[in-house]
């Protein structure tokens, strides 16, 4: 099909797209407020528990450098029909597991799926869009990307309020299959195919070394620092990505082109985003710990607190694209990190009677700032680099976002384990063990958010440093 008649069809095969990519989305935190629940079934804590999230994201980021290779060796119908359907068989596996060890393999199965299929619809858009119209493109974009996290715990809350939390993976499963069949019948291929070696050693390092390091920090959430399974495994994790980083620069085909660090505005976006995922999947994960662990609110009240968050996000979306459009990424992404800090300095402040109101809010202000900030960031990093190079520059960005997700999760888990554990010590004696429990998870909360607040004032320095223009210069088809 040639290029100016997919164009005609930009919009189809981008609504295609958006579905298929805001169900892999929304799995990311679709567990969030389940997790109390299924932290009771099956008798384990916040430790194992944010496995549920991670897990999905770790395999995201796993499968996320495959797909400049897979993009390319690969036509676009073909490789988004095998995401959908390897997606709806670890959907279902889910729905079924009996254990939470079936649970995590079914999210893994997910996820291979899942972890293709952003990357593989920034591809199509810079491919389909003019550079004047990837904002608003972009911003449509952010329906899947953003809003998708943002409405997953309301969406679970609801669920597991009045049905089993298995009911997350089957009601569902539908609607994947769905979308499998519509593309089977409407997806068109964008670009051309090329005969492309794997670079299995890449796929084996970057895979040991991410999954040993966030395995490491997980493990750190239980406290003891000096655990081989803690410092020993984020050390190997540490020494097999740098292994990998060294034989990608020497590879003549690699997994991930390292020449897209090469663009200075990339670099700054990447680092940026890292913050942003750390602030939007971390404070998704404790939001609902405290409603339903601390204050023993119900998951449909944890879902519900964090409604008008999302449904900003969904009406902003495309918005915030045609902003950038208009305005550049510079001013906007400051003002947004401004926002998510304020938003998540105020959460520092969470008491036990802290009303369902006040944490609503603080949610809002939040999630209002990631909208302003999110889809501007992604498209700023990407129009910065040329044509010629965006798969490998969606995959690496992809890998970045996702990466910092996962470990951005775990990290804020694991501030929050060790905050809470030095609590008790201070108030053993003081209060009855109900209460110590209680104020000690509380005190390991606000630490987090503290923390969160600190890098996302970080993040925003760096904004200035972003340029003031809607893009970077014209790409042409050739550079």
């Amino acid at each position: 099909m040639q290029k100016e008649e997919l164009k005609k069809k930009a919009m189809s095969i981008l609504i295609i797209l958006v579905i298929g990519t805001f169900l892999g989305t929304l799995n990311q935190t679709l567990m969030n407020t389940a997790m109390p629940t299924i932290m009771e079934e099956f008798k384990i804590d916040a430790t194992d528990g944010q496995w549920i999230t991670n897990v999905y994201m770790l395999m995201n980021a796993i499968m996320v450098p495959l797909t400049a290779y897979l993009i390319q060796r690969f036509s676009t119908r073909t490789l988004y029909l095998w995401s959908v359907g390897m997606f709806a068989i670890g959907t279902l596996f889910c729905g079924f597991a009996p254990t939470f060890s079936m649970l995590i393999v079914g999210r893994m199965i997910q996820a291979m799926g899942a972890g293709v299929l952003m990357p593989l619809m920034n591809v199509v858009v810079m491919n389909l869009f003019d550079i004047d119209k990837r904002g608003r493109a972009m911003g449509i974009i952010g329906l899947a990307l953003n809003f998708a996290p943002a409405f997953g715990p309301t969406l679970s809350g609801l669920i597991v309020s009045y049905m089993s939390w298995r009911y997350l993976f089957l009601l569902i499963a539908p609607f994947i299959i769905i979308d499998f069949i519509v593309a089977f019948f409407i997806l068109k291929n964008i670009g051309k195919t090329q005969k492309l070696k794997l670079d299995v050693l890449g796929v084996i390092l970057s895979s040991v070394g991410l999954g040993s390091l966030l395995y490491g920090f997980s493990n750190a959430g239980g406290g003891d620092l000096a655990s081989f399974k803690v410092w020993g495994f984020i050390l190997i994790g540490l020494v097999v990505l740098v292994a990998f980083i060294f034989q990608q620069t020497h590879e003549e085909k690699p997994l991930l082109n390292f020449k897209v660090f090469e663009y200075k505005t990339f670099n700054i976006t990447s680092i940026i985003t890292v913050v942003l995922m750390m602030a939007m999947y971390g404070g998704a994960l404790l939001l609902p710990l405290f409603l339903q662990s601390i204050q023993h609110k119900s998951a449909i009240i944890s879902g519900l607190v964090m409604l008008p968050g999302a449904l900003i996000t969904a009406f902003l979306s495309p918005t915030a694209g045609r902003l950038y459009d208009k305005y550049g990424a510079k001013y906007l992404s400051l003002i947004g990190t401004i926002v998510l800090a304020i938003g998540t300095a105020m959460m520092i402040f969470f008491k036990l009677d802290t009303s369902v109101w006040y944490v609503l809010t603080c949610q809002f202000i939040r999630q209002l700032g990631l909208v302003l900030i999110l889809m501007p960031i992604q498209t700023e990093a990407l129009n910065a680099i040329p044509l010629s190079l965006i798969p490998d520059a969606s995959a690496m960005y992809t890998t970045v976002r996702q990466i910092a997700g996962s470990f951005g999760t775990a990290a804020m888990i694991t501030v929050m384990s060790m905050a809470s554990k030095e609590e008790v010590k201070a108030l053993i004696g003081h209060h009855a063990p109900a209460l110590i429990a209680q104020l000690a998870q509380l005190k390991g909360i606000q630490v987090t958010y503290a923390a969160t607040t600190a890098v996302t004032i970080v993040a925003a320095l760096l904004c200035l440093t972003l340029s003031n223009q809607p893009h970077l210069f014209e790409l042409k088809e050739n550079d």
